[in-house]
């Protein structure tokens, strides 16, 4: 596996790969709390079978691709990023696989770009318009989807995850990482640069 630096009108993109440069080119976008290093045995997998995988660190992730304004985290920013670093990697289509947020952005992307996106395959994350469906009919799911709208909608969100040197997205960030891989999700998670969106 490499390191690779995707320089994007939008900033540059740390990303890992591996493969073949004629390989068959797969994405693959993180979810959150991760970073691309996540997708490490799916990459190695791929790129034994000949694919030239790139898994990129997205938007907020990459210290190069850091947006102070909020508006700048809208899904068509992600999309956008997504073709960005596919144009710039030299890929006229490829197949793009999303897990969590990286599936939400997946699904909008092959949405907004059927002609690029070869295959489509999302991880734990359902179809945006049946999500919608579910979150308007749907009780429970709701109720268990309501971080989504706190998160966005509450002022007081990111002084509280950020509070105490962000103990509590520390705390977040490794319990998920526990309960989902049993490995730490990124190589130097004791020195995650964290800033606020200020």
């Amino acid at each position: 596996m490499t390191q690779l630096s995707i320089s994007t009108h939008a900033g540059v993109f740390d990303a890992i790969a591996a493969g073949p440069a004629e390989g068959r080119p797969v994405l693959l976008l993180h979810g959150f709390p991760q970073t691309g290093v996540v997708w490490r045995r799916q990459i190695e997998a791929l790129a034994a079978h000949g694919y030239r995988v790139v898994a990129p660190d997205q938007r907020g992730y990459s210290p190069g691709a850091r947006p102070q304004r909020p508006e700048d985290y809208r899904i068509s920013h992600f999309v956008d990023d997504v073709v960005a670093i596919t144009e710039e990697l030299g890929w006229a289509t490829f197949d793009l696989v999303g897990h969590d947020w990286g599936g939400a952005v997946a699904w909008w992307t092959a949405d907004a770009h059927p002609g690029r996106v070869r295959t489509l395959t999302v991880v734990s994350t359902p179809h945006p318009g049946a999500l919608a469906t579910t979150l308007r009919t749907d009780e429970d799911q709701r109720s268990r989807s309501h971080y989504m709208i706190d998160w966005r909608e509450t002022p007081t969100t990111e002084e509280r995850m950020l509070a105490d040197d962000a103990q509590e997205l520390r705390d977040f960030y490794f319990e998920r990482s526990r309960r989902t891989v049993r490995t730490p999700m990124c190589v130097d998670c004791p020195s995650l640069a964290l800033s606020p969106l200020r």
